[in-house]
């Protein structure tokens, strides 16, 4: 059985699992495969949202056991009438995207929404507006032709057949020639399409990238009136603003979620905690001062591998023996890469236990003096596996948090080693999960540095004090 029958057969929930997994690579791999499961999935939804008359029309039809043979010319009347207005339907619906109707909600299967200004149903036209989605992915297909599909948490105002804005988040963009033109503005550049398929992120710290899969698009930065072309392959990324002091000065203003009254919260903020990534090849130095620790794993682009590195300071650590400990992270959006591109993603929480990869510094670790902390397997001499989560492809940006017996197990052993003044735990963040593309998403968490989330932190239980 090809593709384009499991396109049909995908709508009905008839695919297993090894069947849908492999028509999601599918379609990524091929352009007009792509474009025609687009085309399908519209005209599928707009099916649905127009077909709760028809059920019973066609009950009318059918007649009752003993009105068999007067009723038979009625019924052939009658199945006649219900398929001339099903074709009516069917008019009415596409004449309905003329007008205000700028675009067509595709797909948002499994979406949630808030604050949105526009329809958020599956088959539902879209006049210019607002989209917010919090969780999940939802496919958008311009009137123009484009189509484009928004990763959560992003906000997106459609604003005509052509053009839409970026406030925040990832888009993808698959482009045909119809809607040569097409333009997607964010706040630092705007990205005309000249035939491509491309992405564009932005994040809430004011980074916006652009990535070219095919063909090619050309780039406004700013208030500039030059444009760059950039071709297949290629990436622009367009920093952020530098934070002012008084930006600083409201970090971690959301607060953690608590476990318990018996619990005490540990950062990388407190004491003599720190945090930083490290990223092979180290193009950009280190990272000590950046607000995310950024986290990847992926074997089709060497360069793109990410590791993040928390040092926890438990002198302040009051009570007794350590009971039950939790680490939590807050999720922030990275602006590199689509989390369409990658699956759900498990990630691994490593204690340090080689005492040499213990004393690093935030303004001088890079990947290539991380030694034995960046090879491809840990071996138990460095560093132990302790507790595992998992990121769902298209979650929106919350606390994660994970916990284990191993966990405990290590802090207790770490906290109370004579050997180890100051008490400092050293943990090691590993993304397990690779990626279908070379620009699947970079996960992203909040560090110390960061201006509104909170630090990485241990929540501890201890027994009381003797």
């Amino acid at each position: 059985m090809n593709h384009r029958e499991n396109i049909d057969r995908s709508f009905d929930g008839q695919l297993s699992q090894t069947e849908w997994d492999a028509l999601q690579q599918a379609v990524l791999a091929d352009p007009d495969l792509r474009r025609e499961y687009v085309e399908k999935r519209w005209i599928h939804a707009l099916l649905e949202t127009e077909s709760e008359a028809l059920p019973s029309l066609f009950a009318e039809a059918v007649p009752t056991p003993s009105a068999k043979t007067t009723v038979r010319p009625l019924l052939w009347l009658s199945s006649a009438a219900a398929l001339l207005f099903f074709a009516a339907t069917l008019f009415l619906m596409w004449d309905r995207h003329s007008g205000d109707i700028v675009a067509t909600l595709v797909e948002a299967e499994g979406c949630r929404w808030a604050g949105s200004d526009l329809p958020t149903v599956e088959g539902a036209g879209l006049a210019p507006g607002t989209l917010s989605l919090m969780e999940g992915m939802a496919t958008i297909q311009f009137k123009s032709g484009a189509t484009v599909t928004l990763e959560a948490p992003g906000v997106l105002v459609v604003e005509s057949a052509m053009k839409c804005r970026l406030v925040e988040g990832s888009v993808v963009a698959d482009v045909p020639e119809s809607a040569h033109g097409f333009t997607i503005d964010t706040e630092k550049m705007e990205v005309i399409d000249l035939g491509t398929r491309f992405g564009v992120t932005t994040t809430p710290l004011g980074n916006s990238n652009v990535f070219v899969f095919e063909g090619e698009v050309k780039v406004r930065q700013g208030e500039s009136p030059e444009t760059k072309h950039l071709l297949a392959g290629h990436v622009l990324v367009g920093a952020a603003d530098p934070l002012s002091d008084s930006d600083l000065e409201v970090r971690r203003s959301e607060p953690l979620p608590s476990p318990g009254e018996d619990w005490t919260p540990i950062s990388t903020a407190i004491g003599e905690g720190r945090d930083a990534y490290v990223r092979r090849g180290d193009s950009h130095g280190p990272t000590g001062g950046h607000p995310l620790l950024m986290v990847k794993h992926t074997d089709l682009a060497e360069n793109n591998q990410r590791r993040a590195l928390l040092t926890f300071d438990l002198s302040s650590l009051a009570g007794g023996e350590i009971r039950d400990a939790r680490l939590a992270l807050k999720m922030e959006a990275s602006g590199l890469g689509f989390s369409s591109l990658v699956p759900d993603s498990r990630f691994a929480v490593y204690g340090i236990v080689d005492e040499a990869a213990t004393r690093w510094s935030e303004d001088s670790f890079l990947w290539k003096n991380a030694g034995t902390l960046v090879a491809d397997t840990l071996s138990e001499d460095v560093a132990r596996r302790l507790a595992t989560f998992e990121i769902r492809k298209g979650a929106p940006n919350e606390f994660v948090e994970t916990r284990s017996d191993a966990l405990t197990d290590f802090l207790r052993s770490q906290s109370d080693r004579p050997d180890r003044p100051g008490r400092h735990v050293h943990l090691l963040l590993v993304r397990e999960t690779g990626e279908a593309d070379q620009q699947g998403l970079v996960h992203a968490f909040a560090s110390k540095e960061h201006p509104t989330s909170p630090a990485p932190t241990l929540w501890i239980q201890t027994s009381p004090a003797e």
